[in-house]
């Protein structure tokens, strides 16, 4: 169920209040779990992530420009019209941007 872009920003800052964002990723995708586990190796049991599904890729790529601009690191401009799911995850040094 797609949540509204305050929601999924709301729920991301919450996840990682605390945390320095400049130790997080953000990105777009339409398959999160497929770029989480298996593309940037974050481990789903022992690693602080989380996946949000927005409305559409246009409100995915506002949600990750967010983020980015208050210091998340990721790529922006990755994903395509299919990309509405925004994901984040606390990088550890085994995890691949």
């Amino acid at each position: 169920m797609a949540k509204t872009k305050e929601e999924i920003i709301s729920d991301i800052e919450e996840y990682f209040r605390g945390t320095n964002y400049s130790s997080c990723y953000v990105g777009i995708s339409s398959d999160a779990r497929k770029r989480l586990f298996e593309e940037h190796n974050v481990s789903e049991k022992d690693d602080a992530w989380i996946i949000r599904t927005a409305s559409s890729h246009t409100e995915a790529r506002e949600i990750e420009k967010h983020f980015l601009d208050a210091g998340m690191d990721g790529g922006g401009g990755g994903g395509d019209e299919t990309s509405n799911k925004v994901y984040a995850y606390k990088k550890a040094y085994y995890t691949h941007p």
